[in-house]
């Protein structure tokens, strides 16, 4: 697809322009915010329990949201949270992708027997459903940030394997592919070389919704207490500690709840923007 026709459907899909600028402001504000505030994410001070949000009355050396029930600082830990929260989504993410393209590119092109054990695997994996696998993995396997990776990794590469093997099946029958076998190129060179080059576009599109739904999942089970381990702060725990202040100190969970929205709604805007910019049958 045309650069310039890419960039102005990036330009004129409201969607993708919102996703995008709430996203990138999102990302700033958690990776610079932190250098320009004193409090320490972890360290109690019980001598400031419960103070109400003082937002920029103080600067930034006041409590700008509030603290929690130990005394520590919510806005360090809102941010750093984010931090985790999205640098888990960049690592499981592009493991997911490669996973699901390999044996998508493989069930789809070798079909027989193979594609028979990876489509029987998917079905059964799409059986379980994905907390309560990740519940009995963490309970088996303990708590640790490998461990988070492994659990959120586990069956988010379903759906784009199936989706990548039913386009190889429609792609392998092309005529430049029966060409290339017929020059005798060789199945590797044919499946990443020539057949997934044309089929990247529905992947670019799935694989850029999965970032919400994985930081949507990492505070589910943070906030049953079994995603990132406490003291660490997650936006997950974050509100499973403020639940039962919820009438007195309502900040306390209010917070981190709003920030979880809009993260995961800017990564599902920017999702069905980019299916909008892809989509090759749209005129603009």
């Amino acid at each position: 697809m045309n650069r310039n026709l890419i960039l102005n459907r990036m330009l004129h899909s409201y969607f993708f322009m919102t996703g995008i600028i709430c996203l990138v402001l999102v990302l700033l504000i958690i990776h610079i915010m932190p250098i320009f505030i004193e409090w320490d994410p972890i360290s109690t001070s019980l001598t400031e329990r419960f103070v109400a949000p003082q937002y920029f009355s103080n600067g930034l050396k006041g409590h700008i949201l509030g603290t929690d029930q130990l005394g520590r600082d919510i806005l360090i830990r809102l941010l750093v949270g984010g931090q985790y929260s999205f640098r888990l989504a960049f690592i499981c993410v592009p493991i997911i992708t490669f996973i699901g393209c390999v044996l998508g590119i493989v069930a789809g092109y070798f079909g027989g027997w193979i594609d028979v054990i990876i489509m029987r695997l998917c079905e059964t994996m799409m059986a379980i459903p994905s907390l309560i696998m990740a519940i009995a993995v963490i309970a088996i396997l303990g708590q640790s940030f490998a461990i988070l990776v492994l659990v959120l990794c586990m069956g988010g590469w379903v759906q784009l394997t199936k989706l990548v093997r039913n386009n190889v099946r429609i792609v392998k029958d092309r005529e430049f592919v029966l060409a290339s076998k017929a020059l005798g190129a060789k199945g590797p060179h044919i499946m990443f070389k020539q057949i997934f080059p044309n089929i990247t576009t529905q992947i670019i599109v799935l694989t850029s919704q999965r970032v919400g739904g994985i930081i949507l999942m990492e505070s589910s089970l943070s906030y049953l207490n079994l995603g990132i381990a406490m003291p660490a702060p997650s936006w997950g725990n974050m509100m499973s500690q403020g639940r039962q202040y919820l009438t007195t100190q309502p900040w306390m969970i209010v917070v981190p709840g709003i920030a979880l929205m809009i993260s995961v709604l800017a990564c599902n805007f920017t999702g069905d923007g980019v299916r909008d910019v892809l989509d090759t049958k749209r005129k603009v």
